[in-house]
């Protein structure tokens, strides 16, 4: 049996074959079930999962350092697997009813998510009647469940207007195969499709209570030093570590690539110019500084856990905006070394172009788009009131 120490040693022997799948994730549009079966052996996707129900309960410096070394090997892939992972911490935070639905006859089922509340829900007795279009579900195509947002107001933490999500087995949707794009191409971030579906109540949480310590599984697991924490930073901490490993991954390419590089037209060895080791020295430097970063906050929040202390509105401001510039700054080491890296780089067999724009799209979720967060973060520290268009 894996366990948590032994994880990190055990994903390095599968990590060839994963790279050498990547091509193959891309032309399939989802993550290879290959690259999954590797996974499930070294129990990667229960790493979040309680040790009750046989999941390794890693730390989540332990986790984040494991994605950020899958995402070495195959960015599509780390960033699909980790979602599926990082569900397991937020369902363990729901009712125990919902994590016997899930885990009761397949402790190995995983579940993927589109937490924007697109979902539209009628209230029922016992619950809400579900539908919606829910898109950006990463890895829906290897998930039993899925975790989908909507909006819902009554919750006893807050009665207003607010996301909530539900638990819906695969069974009660559609993926509509229509993930087309030009980067992180091989996670299936695909679009689940839900008419008219009943939800029952212990299936449903609010994200503020999940956020507070005022869920229906918050407590459940004393001994864990894990489950004592607000979900997002959880939820969240794959997409940083996926843009971190894919900059220190391009380190590596540029590196190798410039020993050997000779300009076609002048025979010149481009390792040696001046150019090429001052780019790879900022941008290792920068990329050092963004490891950092996050590694102070991985390891924050790992503390926390173990003091069942919950986030404050400064601290959850710091995390949510740092984990967004350390993005900004590996997207920037990576643009340094591709755009001298010559027309080779650009062939599709190339590891380079393909890292370049998997960096890219590390900058494109909501929860890392500097934009938003230099916001955010900029409100707070001024004293105003966060703003309600700023996810």
């Amino acid at each position: 049996m894996t366990s948590s120490s032994h994880l990190l040693g055990a994903l390095q022997g599968i990590l060839p074959a994963i790279a050498a799948n990547a091509a193959n994730a891309e032309a399939l549009r989802m993550t290879p079930p290959e690259n999954i079966a590797l996974l499930k052996d070294i129990k990667f996707m229960r790493a979040l999962q309680p040790k009750a129900w046989g999941g390794l309960e890693l730390s989540l410096p332990e986790f984040a350092e494991a994605v950020a070394t899958l995402a070495g090997a195959c960015a599509s892939t780390a960033w699909s697997t980790s979602l599926l992972s990082t569900h397991s911490h937020q369902l363990a935070l729901f009712s125990k009813q919902a994590q016997e639905d899930v885990w009761g006859q397949d402790p190995e089922a995983t579940i993927s998510s589109s937490i924007a509340p697109f979902g539209k829900t009628t209230e029922v007795d016992g619950g809400v009647m579900f539908s919606g279009d829910m898109s950006w579900s990463s890895g829906c195509d290897h998930a039993q469940w899925a975790i989908m947002g909507f909006i819902r107001a009554g919750a006893a933490v807050d009665p207003a207007p607010h996301q909530h999500f539900a638990l819906i087995p695969r069974g009660d949707y559609e993926i509509i195969d229509d993930w087309h794009a030009m980067a992180m191409k091989g996670s299936g971030t695909k679009t689940l499709k839900v008419r008219n579906v009943f939800v029952p109540e212990h299936r449903i949480e609010s994200a503020k209570a999940l956020m507070t310590g005022k869920s229906r599984g918050y407590g459940m697991y004393p001994e864990s030093n894990i489950f004592f924490a607000a979900y997002r930073p959880y939820f969240a901490s794959g997409f940083s570590a996926v843009s971190l490993g894919i900059a220190e991954q391009m380190i590596k390419w540029f590196t190798e690539r410039s020993k050997t590089r000779v300009r076609a037209y002048t025979g010149a060895e481009v390792g040696k110019d001046v150019p090429a080791y001052m780019r790879l020295a900022e941008s290792k430097h920068q990329i050092n500084a963004a490891r950092a970063l996050l590694e102070k906050d991985w390891n924050d929040l790992a503390q926390m856990g173990v003091k069942h202390a919950l986030p404050n509105a400064d601290q959850l401001a710091q995390w949510r905006t740092n984990q967004a510039y350390a993005v900004k700054m590996c997207v920037a080491a990576v643009d340094r070394l591709f755009e001298s890296s010559g027309a080779n780089a650009w062939f599709l067999t190339n590891e380079a172009q393909r890292l370049f724009r998997d960096s890219h799209m590390t900058a494109a979720h909501a929860y890392t788009d500097y934009d938003v967060c230099k916001q955010i973060y900029g409100r707070h520290l001024v004293g105003l009131e966060p703003d309600p268009r700023l996810l």
